[in-house]
């Protein structure tokens, strides 16, 4: 997700249409990307280490973006 202090075009014309749409109540709309990865590791520890680089690495721009991550067991 864009930090909060960065405008988020994309967020504000999504609110502006609500609006629009006669739909009430909607505020501070924010757009973000989703992303979903299968990871093998032998511990939940092993996971969440894999994903926090990739996000750090690759996935996210931490200049602009923030991140967050749920680990789901199969």
């Amino acid at each position: 997700m864009p930090h909060k202090e960065l405008l988020d075009p994309q967020g504000k014309a999504v609110q502006h249409s609500m609006g629009n749409l006669h739909i009430s109540g909607v505020h501070d709309v924010r757009i973000g990307k989703h992303i979903r990865m299968d990871v093998e590791a032998d511990t939940k520890e092993e996971a969440t280490a894999k994903v926090d680089e990739a996000c750090k690495k690759l996935l996210a721009n931490l200049i602009m973006e923030t991140y967050h991550f749920t680990l789901h067991e199969n």
